[in-house]
C-alpha cells in the first residue's frame, strides 16, 4: 500500500535522505561531479534537501515499510515556496561550481518534456527504492500508485530520467518515450509519459 509521508520524525527523515541520497550517487544527472565516490558526499547532500523540498510540498509517498518513495507533483497545485527554500539551501550547502554545472546541464534539457507539460499533469519528481530492497517489485508499485493518481485525475504522468535502464522501465510499465535530448556533457535526458486511456 502506497501512503503519503507525513508527520515523520526527524530521524526518520534522516533515514530517507540517506535511502534516496545513495540510490541517486549513480545517477547520470552528477556525471560531472566525479566518479561516485568523489561525488557521492556532494550527491547525498543534494539529494537531502530535494527529498525536504518534495516532503515540504506534501509531495512525497511511500510503501508501507518506508523502503521505496515517489514525488507526485500536480502542475496545477504547485508548490513554490518549497522549491525557494531548496534553492537557498543548495546555495548555503553546496559548492557553487558544483550547482553551476548542474544549472547548465538543467537548462540545456530543460524544455525537453515541454510537449505535455504545458498542459495540467502529474510530475513524478523521483522514484527510489532502498537498495537492499531492490528486485522485489516495490518500484512497480510506486509507479503503478502513481498512473491510478493519473487516471483518477484523467491528466498524464510525466517521468523524466537520465538514466536509459530508467527509461526502458518505464516503458515497461506502458509509459511512452516522446523525447530525449542529449547535453554537451554527454548525459541524455529521457522524457515519457502515461496517458490515461480516455473513458
Amino acid at each position: 500500500m502506497i501512503h503519503k509521508v507525513e508527520n515523520i520524525t526527524d530521524d526518520e527523515l534522516d533515514k530517507i535522505r540517506k535511502i534516496v541520497g545513495e540510490a541517486f550517487v549513480s545517477n547520470e544527472l552528477f556525471h560531472n561531479w566525479g566518479t561516485e565516490d568523489e561525488r557521492r558526499a556532494d550527491v547525498i547532500q543534494y539529494m537531502a534537501l530535494y527529498v525536504d523540498y518534495v516532503y515540504e510540498a506534501g509531495e512525497l509517498y511511500s510503501n508501507d515499510e518506508m523502503t521505496g518513495f515517489i514525488g507526485l507533483e500536480d502542475s496545477g497545485n504547485a508548490h513554490k515556496l518549497p522549491q525557494i527554500r531548496m534553492l537557498f539551501r543548495m546555495l548555503g550547502k553546496l559548492r557553487f561550481s558544483k550547482l553551476k554545472s548542474l544549472m547548465g546541464f538543467a537548462n540545456q534539457i530543460s524544455k525537453s518534456n515541454e510537449q505535455y507539460a504545458k498542459q495540467r499533469h502529474i510530475d513524478a519528481l523521483m522514484v527510489c527504492v532502498d537498495k537492499d530492497h531492490q528486485g522485489q517489485g516495490i518500484a512497480s508499485e510506486l509507479i503503478t500508485y502513481a498512473k491510478e493518481q493519473a487516471e483518477a485525475q484523467g491528466i498524464p504522468l510525466l517521468f523524466d530520467t537520465d538514466m536509459k535502464d530508467y527509461a526502458d522501465m518505464y516503458r515497461h510499465f506502458g509509459c511512452e518515450l516522446y523525447n530525449s535530448v542529449t547535453a554537451d556533457n554527454g548525459v541524455t535526458r529521457y522524457s515519457l509519459c502515461f496517458r490515461p486511456p480516455v473513458t
